[in-house]
């Protein structure tokens, strides 16, 4: 079941949406099954709330057993964020009609909450990585796969900097992941760069992905939907590669925007659901193709006082440098934690390391409530948000300046990316 309205410039309302999950359960023979929903947790846009609604009110009193887990990888639940924030349930409806639903997180640091699936080998490794890597990858899942008849994946679709695009498989593998898995599959897309893997849907890290896929048992169905503004431009329902790389052909049109030149100064704004550098490095991710080489990228968000909740000590110690900082200094640095050493590069850009001297082509500033001690000790650059005025940066393409409102999700590459060949 595919159902898009972008060819007409608008989005699907609320009944078209029911509508299409409704026909793409239909023929599912999930009558007495227990399901198990996947779904996304806050840093990720889209409306969460209604595909709960719209899933549960179609399985409800037909499957056997009903439950979402909500995939965070190595992110940490925001405080606040108990079922009923994300996802805009009222106590009644959460005592009442979707009492019986459990909503759980993954538990990504409980060794009790996973289970091997299998080991992706040395060779298989090497294979996919294009020789980049040579380690044995033990698969570990979180152990609630295997006990459910039917897993379904709920989620979004977007231009990604680690699997080229997010969703799909992607949503087990880093999504509900334990951390070694984690570990390789970002430090993988590190080692390729985030300019050549983010927005390209065939990666080395997207087969490694479907990979360890393929060593967990199970019926599997994915209801990918790529986001346009407030609403959902499209929706794909059906087996997961399929549906996924149809999301990702429409996500292709909707979430990368073309410039002819790059820009000397970029103001990328992060919005609310980023609380941390950690989550908030989107910002870069997503802007670094059009930043000129020299030029400036200002991440604003005087909401973030922190560079990590779930790894901040790490990054104390490491920094943000670029990759080969890392790779040519490797026996002191390879004991930390890959999936760190990943965010850090692709915060910090394309740069090069050589005879003890980094030269990063783009000065990273934060402009956020993290002290300015902080920002220069983790080597970046600092600009109090009380001087910054995103109206300051509107309206000024032409002299090279680019303001990105809400950055993290829309992509912007050069027409010509051959630089970063």
């Amino acid at each position: 079941m595919i159902v898009s309205k972008e060819s007409l410039g608008t989005c699907l309302t609320h009944d078209e949406l029911r509508h299409a999950v409704e026909q793409g359960l239909a023929g599912l023979s999930l009558s007495g099954k227990r399901v198990l929903v996947v779904i996304p947790d806050h840093t990720r846009s889209g409306p969460v709330g209604t595909f709960f609604r719209v899933i549960a009110d179609a399985l409800l009193g037909k499957a056997a057993a009903l439950d979402f887990l909500v995939a965070m990888g190595t992110h940490d639940p925001l405080p606040e964020d108990q079922p009923e924030a994300l996802l805009g349930l009222t106590p009644e409806e959460r005592t009442g009609r979707y009492g019986r639903v459990s909503v759980r997180h993954h538990a990504w640091r409980s060794p009790e909450a996973l289970r091997q699936a299998g080991t992706l080998t040395r060779t298989q490794v090497e294979e996919l990585s294009g020789g980049r890597l040579s380690i044995d990858v033990p698969v570990l899942v979180n152990r609630l796969v295997f006990e459910y008849d039917h897993v379904i994946i709920a989620g979004p679709v977007f231009p990604h900097e680690v699997a080229g695009f997010s969703g799909g498989h992607k949503y087990l593998f880093p999504g509900i992941a334990d951390k070694q898995v984690i570990d390789f599959t970002h430090w993988l897309g590190a080692l390729v760069t985030n300019p050549l893997i983010n927005g390209t849907r065939e990666t080395p890290v997207r087969a490694a992905i479907e990979a360890a896929a393929d060593l967990v048992p199970g019926e599997r169905t994915l209801i990918g939907y790529v986001v346009k503004g407030e609403g959902v431009a499209g929706l794909f329902v059906g087996p997961v590669r399929e549906a996924w790389r149809a999301a990702t052909e429409l996500s292709d049109r909707i979430h990368i925007v073309y410039r002819d030149r790059p820009y000397h100064t970029v103001l990328s704004c992060a919005p609310k659901m980023y609380n941390d550098i950690w989550t908030a490095g989107k910002c870069m991710y997503k802007l670094e193709p059009v930043v000129a080489d020299g030029g400036t990228l200002i991440i604003y968000a005087p909401h973030i006082n922190e560079v990590s909740y779930s790894h901040g000590e790490v990054i104390d110690q490491v920094g943000y440098h670029v990759r080969d900082y890392f790779v040519r200094q490797w026996e002191q640095f390879k004991g930390f934690p890959w999936g760190v050493l990943a965010h850090s590069t692709h915060v910090r850009g394309v740069g090069t390391y050589e005879a003890g001297v980094e030269r990063p082509r783009v000065h990273v500033v934060l402009a956020t409530g993290i002290p300015e001690e902080h920002c220069h000790r983790i080597n970046l650059g600092y600009l109090a948000p009380a001087t910054v005025d995103p109206r300051d940066y509107a309206d000024r393409e032409g002299e090279g300046v680019l303001l990105v409102p809400k950055a993290g999700e829309i992509l912007y590459r050069l027409k010509d990316m051959s630089r970063f060949s």
